[in-house]
């Protein structure tokens, strides 16, 4: 089972400090209500204007902290820090704050990129910097956002990507155990069980072409955090009820990657590695002796081999990928919260 080596921690450092101030191409996800709206992404956003979209260069700050904490040796290290010292300022966050403030932005970026910014500000917490405490404010926005919107989400969004909720209740997870918010971890609780407590027999009907998560081992995920394990195993049981054969057999397979200069083609091999972080994820809470497990760690290495070699290449999987590794990579790190 390969974890995270230093030198893949200097190696995902130095995509991401390539990309997170690279300011175009870029993908803008706004409503425009007017022209005044129009503005260079270092405008609009004056930390979050790089690496594609606002989401991606959100966690591709993630992926910096992280490697920054994992390795702080590595020879990134001063520009990691030079980085964040420049970028993160209370005038830079109240920007951020002001453009999601706008009325017409009531969606921007929801769920996805809310739960990376959270799940970023959880990174952050774990550093003896002063990052986090500027950062609040806006964690503090995108989670009275997240308490107004699951109470009025009647379905899930099942699809394997951006709108996909469980991913985005995985990810708040971790920032409302980081800060022990108990109502926003019961409303995530809530909002899953309510979701998902009668899935059964899951088909696995994927990939699809656009998908970067496996909408099927998300779930489970979530699940599988949010539940105590004497509530998540009996469920995961009824929900993939023959893992330990190997089926559904498309969970098992690596997606095929035909044109990696392709932004949604691309997506799949997100696809790989973010399911090589569930199976990992997934394994480590199943009870030793299980006999599901190594099947499970043998779909994650194909799945990790597939795709982590296209972390670096094509700009269109380079500004993103390198995060969705990182997740697969430190699931082995027993010391690591995941």
């Amino acid at each position: 089972m390969t974890a995270l080596s230093p030198a893949q921690a200097a190696q995902f450092a130095r995509i991401a400090l390539g990309h997170v101030g690279r300011e175009y191409p870029y993908k803008l996800g706004q409503v425009l209500t007017s022209d005044a709206d129009l503005a260079p992404p270092r405008r609009l956003h004056p930390i979050f204007h790089g690496s594609f979209d606002w989401h991606s260069c959100v966690h591709g700050y993630w992926t910096l902290a992280t490697v920054l904490r994992l390795h702080p040796s590595l020879p990134e290290a001063a520009a990691i820090r030079a980085r964040f010292d420049a970028l993160f300022s209370v005038g830079n966050v109240a920007g951020e704050c002001a453009f999601f403030a706008r009325p017409a932005n009531r969606g921007f970026e929801r769920p996805y990129g809310w739960a990376w910014l959270l799940m970023l500000q959880a990174e952050l917490l774990r550093h003896d910097a002063g990052w986090a405490a500027t950062l609040q404010p806006l964690a503090d926005d995108i989670v009275a956002r997240f308490r107004d919107f699951l109470p009025r989400a009647t379905y899930p969004v099942r699809v394997g990507s951006h709108f996909n909720t469980a991913f985005a209740l995985v990810l708040t997870q971790e920032y409302a155990s980081a800060v022990s918010a108990l109502e926003l971890v019961d409303l995530l609780r809530a909002s899953a069980w309510r979701w998902h407590a009668d899935d059964r027999d899951a088909q696995a009907w994927e990939p699809s072409s656009d998908d970067f998560l496996s909408s099927t081992l998300i779930e489970a995920l979530a699940l599988q955090r949010l539940l105590p394990a004497a509530e998540f195993l009996p469920w995961f049981d009824a929900f993939l009820p023959r893992l330990a054969r190997g089926e559904p057999r498309s969970l098992f397979e690596p997606a095929i990657v035909s044109d990696r200069s392709d932004g949604k083609i691309a997506h799949l091999d997100g696809l790989n590695l973010s399911r090589a972080w569930c199976w990992r994820a997934l394994a480590a809470a199943l009870p030793a002796g299980d006999p599901r497990i190594a099947p499970m760690h043998a779909a994650a290495d194909r799945h990790l081999a597939a795709s982590l070699p296209a972390v670096a290449g094509d700009y269109m999987g380079e500004h993103w990928l390198a995060s969705f590794a990182l997740l697969a990579l430190r699931a082995a790190c027993v010391s690591d919260p995941d």
